[in-house]
């Protein structure tokens, strides 16, 4: 039975679509990089492509049919510059580069080979800390040398207000809370992987803790 249930359960996710529809998006706010930040949280994203006559509205191809699934269920609903976003799971299982030669405005981007996929590595501890978008960050990758004052204007800059502030023990890691969802969705797509100096890269996630 159990066997059973387990073929099933694999037959079910080879049928689902690997891409996600993202639609309501904020204009200015719409670029592959921005949708692969946030879309990458929930899985590894392939390709990203804006519709070419509805630019408010994206395709977003993801590594198999269970993360599309968890992009859209966590994401959809979520506000991004005022904006509430819907995500449905495409009728399109992939996302079709421009034909050669073709020049498409830069609408579509393939993320395939990027070094900064968050799952690619089996076993990675990434797959234990997927949460909802909420107003508390995680931060990793911290340099010792930078301060709480210094993370706390980084993150204002972003747009939003920080609420409150804590390093871990060993100063690597921090939480940081802003005072809305949108504020913490709009930092993590603005601020993950930013560069704190020499080849430390900033990692920031959603995070299920409070301070």
């Amino acid at each position: 039975m159990g066997g059973l249930l387990l073929l099933l359960l694999l037959l079910w996710t080879l049928f689902l679509s690997h891409a996600a529809c993202c639609s309501s998006l904020p204009l200015k706010m719409v670029t592959p990089q921005s949708l692969f930040t946030l879309f990458g949280v929930y899985g590894d994203v392939q390709r990203v492509k804006i519709l070419y006559n509805k630019k408010d509205s994206a395709l977003i191809q993801m590594s198999d049919g269970n993360q599309a699934q968890l992009a859209m269920s966590h994401l959809n609903g979520q506000k991004m510059n005022g904006k509430i976003i819907r995500v449905t799971l495409s009728k399109h299982q992939t996302v079709a580069l421009p034909r050669d030669g073709l020049d498409d405005q830069g609408l579509t981007k393939d993320f395939n080979n990027s070094p900064l996929h968050r799952f690619k590595k089996p076993g990675s501890k990434n797959f234990q800390n997927i949460f909802p978008p909420s107003a508390t960050l995680h931060l990793s990758n911290v340099p010792q040398d930078v301060t709480e004052e210094d993370l706390r204007l980084l993150f204002s800059n972003a747009g939003g207000t920080v609420k409150a502030f804590k390093f871990f023990q060993d100063r690597k890691m921090a939480l940081i809370q802003m005072t809305t969802v949108e504020e913490a969705i709009q930092a993590l797509i603005d601020l993950h992987n930013y560069n704190m100096g020499g080849s430390q890269h900033l990692r920031v996630s959603f995070s299920k803790s409070t301070i």
